[in-house]
């Protein structure tokens, strides 16, 4: 992806895929990520940005600090992986029987209202998103840019022109940009996506 828009929100990541993952985590492992991830959201829903802390969440989840610390390198990396988790909570659209055009239009429009109606925490991801000095942030960036890639080739079809879901890449990425600045709300970008859909892939079946 090269537009200006797309490299502010995720850092460059190239839509063929993302940086290194994590080594896998253990069942116990995944359930103190699950929990100190949770009650980041939680605080997120109940306070703001500036507010949350790694130390406070940590209490929040009833585990040390330092065990938060072992999964969230920062605030800002713990609020990246809460909205890479609600990305990974948006459904695919495959439905050979819609129009590619209704499934596009509905991928882009599920993934662009995850936080349309919770407000700090739309504002918190778009704050930890756009902290380009974070390495952890940048690599979470890089997922999220791959999800939502799957997501639009998944939607658009084995037969679309990669060329196109890159301009539709391009697109999301350019009103995730206006929403976060406060320029539309998340519910006005998803209407615009609705009618860029359509300008981009016209009538195609």
């Amino acid at each position: 992806m090269s537009s200006d828009a797309v490299t502010a929100l995720t850092g460059g990541a190239e839509s063929s895929g993302a940086g290194p993952a994590d080594p896998p985590r253990n069942r116990r492992q995944e359930e103190t990520f699950r929990k100190v991830l949770t009650a980041g959201m939680e605080m997120l829903r109940e306070s703001s940005y500036s507010d949350l802390t790694v130390r406070a969440v940590a209490a929040r989840a009833k585990v040390a600090p330092a065990t938060a610390y072992t999964y969230f390198s920062s605030k800002n990396h713990l609020i990246a992986e809460v909205y890479l988790d609600l990305i990974r909570q948006v459904p695919y659209f495959t439905d050979v029987n819609e129009p590619m055009s209704n499934r596009v239009e509905k991928a882009l429009r599920n993934l662009a209202l995850v936080v349309a109606d919770e407000p700090e925490v739309a504002a918190a991801c778009t704050t930890a998103l756009m902290s380009g000095a974070d390495p952890t942030v940048r690599r979470v960036r890089d997922l999220i840019g791959a999800e939502i890639h799957r997501r639009i080739k998944s939607a658009a079809g084995p037969e679309c022109d990669p060329r196109t879901v890159a301009a539709l890449e391009m697109t999301f990425f350019g009103a995730l940009v206006n929403a976060g600045s406060g320029v539309f709300t998340y519910h006005q970008i998803a209407d615009r996506l609705t009618y860029a859909v359509s300008l981009i892939l016209g009538d195609n079946p």
